[in-house]
């Protein structure tokens, strides 16, 4: 193959194709529109010699070559990236594009005080920020192209630098005038009310049902639903209660109108950590993202989340 005769910017959207996996996903993290991206996958079908993404009932698949391209390929820009992005990273004129993955009951709490640190130090640069998508990922090749990942877990992952951002606790939401209000501070009440339960993704149950059978309980679940922000808007609008992290329930319950208690068993705290691939350790961009993530977890850290009701 002629090297001279191949443009660049058809390998970055190969990358985004085979990441997405979908024309139509690629096209919107290329900028383009889904026509564009199409031509585009015709012109790489003829380069390479391969159709790389085939229709397989209602979805697209990789095929065999586009799969074995995957991970070089994406290991092979990010070589180029270095070689041509300057060593120093000028947030004030920067239109970098960075990438995270952050879940749901973090987002409302981290995201905010972030975007205002980077509209006022960086106000061109930008941030995609995509759901938790549970630990096996972090074994996948997309998990290191991402800036930094956020997750409540301890663990240790190959290829990835961890360190904890900030300790949350668990409450129990309730709507305001809950009719039941008064018996939900002891456990009886508690486990005969009405729960939305929380099983995000790769999760078969929430695990404060774990825990609790643990301790020798069950709860009664009403509903579960896919996210904390789910559930606690079906609790700001019935009589429903769920358990959920404190910080966010804390953020929401001027918005949604709650009221929030403890719960009868102490569930102790937990951790967020956050992760960035040892690719970006030393890239400068990624450095100052990291930065700016610790300095919202510190003050995080240093305003303990409280027990109170929405006025």
């Amino acid at each position: 193959m002629n090297l001279a005769a191949v443009d660049l910017n058809l390998l970055v959207a190969l990358d985004a194709l085979l990441a997405e996996g979908s024309v139509s996903r690629a096209a919107v993290r290329m900028r383009l529109s889904q026509p564009a991206m199409s031509h585009i996958l015709r012109r790489l079908r003829l380069l390479i010699g391969d159709p790389l993404l085939v229709r397989a009932g209602g979805t697209m698949e990789l095929t065999p070559r586009a799969l074995a391209l995957k991970q070089p390929l994406a290991e092979a820009l990010e070589q180029v990236r270095g070689l041509l992005e300057p060593s120093a990273f000028d947030p004030q004129t920067s239109d970098r594009r960075f990438e995270m993955m952050v879940p749901d009951h973090v987002f409302d709490i981290l995201l905010p005080p972030l975007a205002s640190r980077l509209a006022a130090a960086a106000p061109s640069v930008a941030l995609d920020v995509r759901p938790w998508r549970g630990r096996a990922f972090m074994a996948s090749p997309a998990a290191q192209g991402l800036d930094l990942i956020v997750a409540c877990v301890g663990d240790d992952f190959a290829g990835f630098h961890r360190e904890r951002l900030f300790s949350d606790t668990d409450v129990l939401a309730v709507r305001l005038g809950h009719p039941g209000r008064n018996a939900l501070d002891e456990l009886p009440g508690f486990l005969q009310a009405r729960h939305v339960g929380v099983a995000g993704h790769g999760q078969t149950e929430d695990p404060v049902d774990t825990w609790l059978r643990d301790e020798g309980v069950r709860r009664t679940i009403a509903v579960t639903a896919p996210t904390y922000l789910q559930a606690l808007h079906m609790v700001s609008r019935s009589d429903v209660v769920a358990v959920v992290p404190g910080r966010l329930a804390q953020a929401l319950s001027g918005p949604l109108r709650l009221e929030i208690l403890p719960t009868p068993l102490d569930p102790g705290t937990f951790d967020e950590f956050v992760f960035h691939p040892s690719r970006a350790h030393s890239d400068p961009a990624s450095k100052w993202l990291r930065q700016q993530v610790r300095a919202v977890g510190r003050q995080l850290a240093e305003t303990p989340p409280r027990l109170e009701s929405a006025a």
